[in-house]
């Protein structure tokens, strides 16, 4: 006599890719986002080239990176999800070792190609196309939680980095950190990745049904899109936000190292990734279903602006004035890439949400892709760390005119 009729339901899936997506992000972003400003100052201080051409080459990294990431759904249908995520990590490995490797400058671009191809596949497109289709109407807390592992590599990775670069090397580490990667995200890509709703029989945040109201909607039309006031609007706030944001971190370490030194500078980045974690958790969990996410992102800016301002008051000391900057801007961090895709899934249908996530990404990537470069000549012209913090501060405010300029279009 069977029992399957009175068997209990499965539990819901959905957490655990929460939980595996959480550990992806922490690597994707340790590695690939919070790591290339302790690579370029490791890279000056073992070659002697000049800050402008190593910061060209984080550039080269987040650019190459906004031409995948554009072109990840369409790699996902190719290829599949666990395969890109995969590829990957593999490639952001292979990368970083060519930025420990290098030897003269066009090895340290081609390293730059092979990471920033890599790092998307574990980045924030990567995360909200791995959470969205287990999330609807819980998907705010679910990208809080999975993102709070970007976070987290940071707390772990920019000391992390600073402490296996001066004990073992940088090549060493690089293989060291590369290859538990590349075998942690195999083994979620197997067990996690891999499983979808449809062949588990379960249906979005674990209802019994699916939402099939959530469901409608003809959708923009590709080229519209592109006309489309909300759209232009969100991907330029993004994109500026990060902009002031990327620009800011990819030389802060380097700033720090003078006024704190090497380990301190290392926990002071972890410090601050340490607020990021605490600025999306809230956002993520205190955030009403009914908010204008705008209005939030702009309060977020906002947070980060200020702590732009309390950066300069700081005159390149130690003290209050500087920590009080780095948790002011560390707030503010995670919430630059995760709100975005939730305003996306507020303000259009799920259909053309799925298309506009990458797209803004994407542009927002492409965009900050010039943000070390451009601080570094800044930074390089002027001899003034007041003007890269001053610069940061106006982005940031173009940032939350643009996310204003969208609102009052929302979706039905």
């Amino acid at each position: 006599m069977s029992s399957l009729p009175f068997a209990s339901p499965r539990p819901f899936f959905g957490w655990h890719v929460v939980a595996a997506t959480f550990v992806l992000a922490s690597f994707g972003w340790g590695v690939g986002f919070y790591g290339p400003p302790v690579f370029l100052y490791a890279v000056v201080e073992r070659t002697g080239w000049p800050v402008a051409l190593v910061s060209a080459a984080v550039t080269v990294h987040f650019l190459v990176g906004a031409v995948v990431v554009a072109n990840l759904p369409r790699l996902y249908r190719r290829l599949g999800v666990p395969q890109v995520t995969v590829l990957g990590a593999g490639l952001l490995a292979l990368g970083v070792t060519g930025w420990a490797l290098a030897a003269v400058p066009w090895q340290l671009f081609g390293a730059a190609l092979a990471s920033g191809a890599g790092w998307v596949g574990m980045g924030a497109a990567a995360v909200n196309a791995l959470i969205a289709p287990w999330f609807s109407l819980r998907r705010p807390a679910a990208l809080g939680m999975a993102y709070n592992g970007a976070s987290l590599g940071g707390v772990i990775f920019s000391p992390l980095w600073i402490t296996l670069i001066a004990g073992i090397g940088f090549a060493a580490a690089a293989l060291a950190v590369g290859g538990v990667m590349v075998v942690a995200v195999a083994l979620l890509a197997v067990l996690v990745f891999s499983r979808t709703p449809e062949a588990m029989g379960q249906h979005p945040d674990g209802a019994a049904a699916p939402r099939a109201a959530r469901l409608a909607g003809a959708g923009v039309p590709r080229l519209r899109l592109w006309r489309d006031r909300k759209f232009l609007t969100l991907a330029a706030g993004m994109m500026l936000g990060l902009f002031a944001q990327i620009g800011l971190l990819a030389h802060l370490f380097s700033l720090l190292v003078p006024v704190l030194g090497e380990g301190a500078a290392g926990l002071a980045m972890g410090g601050a990734t340490l607020a990021a974690i605490l600025g999306r958790t809230l956002v993520g969990w205190v955030m009403p279903v009914s908010a204008d996410r705008r209005l939030v992102a702009c309060m977020s800016y906002g947070v980060q602006v200020l702590g732009s301002l309390v950066f300069l008051a700081a005159s390149g000391e130690g003290g209050l004035w500087l920590f009080t900057g780095l948790a002011l801007f560390g707030l503010g961090i995670g919430n630059a890439t995760s709100l975005p895709p939730l305003i996306a899934q507020q303000e259009f249908t799920p259909t053309d949400a799925a298309r506009v996530v990458p797209l803004i990404v994407a542009i927002g990537q492409a965009g900050y892709a010039f943000a070390p470069a451009a601080f570094g000549l800044l930074r390089g012209d002027a001899g003034s760390e007041g003007l890269l913090f001053a610069c940061a501060a106006a982005v940031q405010l173009l940032a939350i005119l643009c996310l204003l300029a969208g609102r009052g279009d929302r979706k039905a």
